[in-house]
């Protein structure tokens, strides 16, 4: 990339885990870019109290994950594979992040990531909300927004599923990630309930992520499973019929950097959970787009535009990835999730026409700072 990209006089700085993926993919475009290292400043130091910033810095925060002691501090002493200590995860980390705002403005730093902005994509159930009041079309939630009844146990879900009408959910943890903690629910009256899910339960009914999707098939089942995930927190929303594509469900992770997307993958499974990790492939990006072309109704730039309409409720956040879920038929589209740490694609190229052609997703948020000769926006 020649392209001359301007951080800022006080040049580039990463909050993440030295020597994980994302650091390394944000620092090979750093170097493509012509521009000295990023300084990094370490999740372990942050959440032991230490680092600073200084006049100038133009400050990323990265995913703190894949450090299993990065882990334990903001957990607290869970094994890394466990499904609990979410809401201690989130609590812990809003914090840190906090932090660095109150150090960034007092040095005169600039953060790409907003800290309040952060503590909503990291909770569902208030992300939904922000969405769901801006008009974003989002599945329908009986736990949305900040002044939904709490949900303490399997009977809690019963009756919300039941008062809206729901025959189809996902129940998720409100501060998860990677489908962790995710049941695919579908009751059929009394007693009938079935759940697909990564979730294993040991014999002491602890619960730990697997990468094997199964099934619960009996009520009984599945409500041990949830009364042990309530006490971190619960998000309920409408299983919708997903599109297919050469015969698996879809969706798609699209990439949306100071608000224009620019980049995207399809993701298909046998399951209801398309992540990669859990049997998930990348499918054809090209007969996703022709597919939603020939359906009519809003077409593939429609669907472009509900993403970069969901990154707009989060002006403040640099770089999201959508999870957009094209209904049955490819003609309408909603959006699942927003991600604040949605970019980690490697080697995938910007969308045509998509002002990032050519630039992976870290190049593309380096080219789109202010002041980029190459910048988009």
């Amino acid at each position: 990339m020649s392209d001359q990209v301007s951080p800022g006089q006080g040049g580039l700085v990463v909050v993440g885990n030295p020597g994980s993926r994302r650091v390394g993919l944000f620092q090979d475009a750093v170097r493509s870019a012509g521009l000295p290292a990023a300084r990094v400043l370490a999740w372990r130091d942050v959440l032991g109290g230490r680092g600073s910033f200084t006049a100038g810095e133009t400050v990323r925060i990265e995913s703190p994950g894949e450090d299993p002691e990065v882990d334990r501090l903001l957990r607290g002493a869970v094994e890394p594979t466990r499904v609990e200590g979410s809401a201690r995860w989130y609590d812990t980390f809003t914090a840190a992040v906090r932090r660095l705002g109150r150090l960034a403005d007092a040095a005169g730093a600039r953060l790409l990531d907003d800290p309040a902005e952060l503590a909503v994509l990291f909770d569902k159930r208030l992300c939904h909300g922000v969405l769901d009041r801006a008009g974003v079309s989002v599945p329908s939630s009986p736990t949305s927004g900040p002044s939904a009844a709490p949900v303490s146990c399997w009977d809690d879900v019963r009756e919300l599923l039941a008062g809206a009408g729901l025959r189809r959910a996902f129940v998720k943890l409100a501060h998860g990630s990677s489908a962790s903690g995710v049941l695919a629910v579908q009751t059929a009256g009394p007693g009938r309930v079935r759940a697909t899910t990564s979730v294993e339960v040991d014999g002491a009914g602890r619960l730990y992520n697997s990468l094997r999707v199964r099934t619960y098939t009996s009520e009984r089942e599945v409500a041990a499973v949830v009364d042990t995930l309530a006490p971190d927190g619960l998000h309920i929303e409408r299983w919708l019929p997903k599109a297919a594509q050469d015969g698996r469900s879809a969706d798609l992770r699209v990439v949306v950097v100071a608000g224009r997307a620019t980049h995207a993958v399809v993701r298909t499974s046998a399951s209801p959970m398309t992540n990669l990790h859990l049997g998930g492939a990348r499918g054809d990006l090209a007969a996703a787009r022709a597919a939603a072309e020939a359906a009519g109704g809003d077409g593939w730039a429609g669907a472009l535009a509900l993403c970069e309409r969901a990154a707009a409720c989060f002006p403040g956040t640099h770089c999201v990835g959508v999870d957009l879920l094209p209904v049955t038929g490819w003609r309408r589209f909603a959006v699942g999730e927003v991600n604040a740490f949605g970019d980690l694609l490697p080697r995938l190229t910007g969308l045509p026409g998509g002002g990032a052609e050519g630039l992976d997703t870290y190049a593309a948020q380096l080219a789109a700072l202010p002041g980029s000769a190459r910048a988009y926006v």
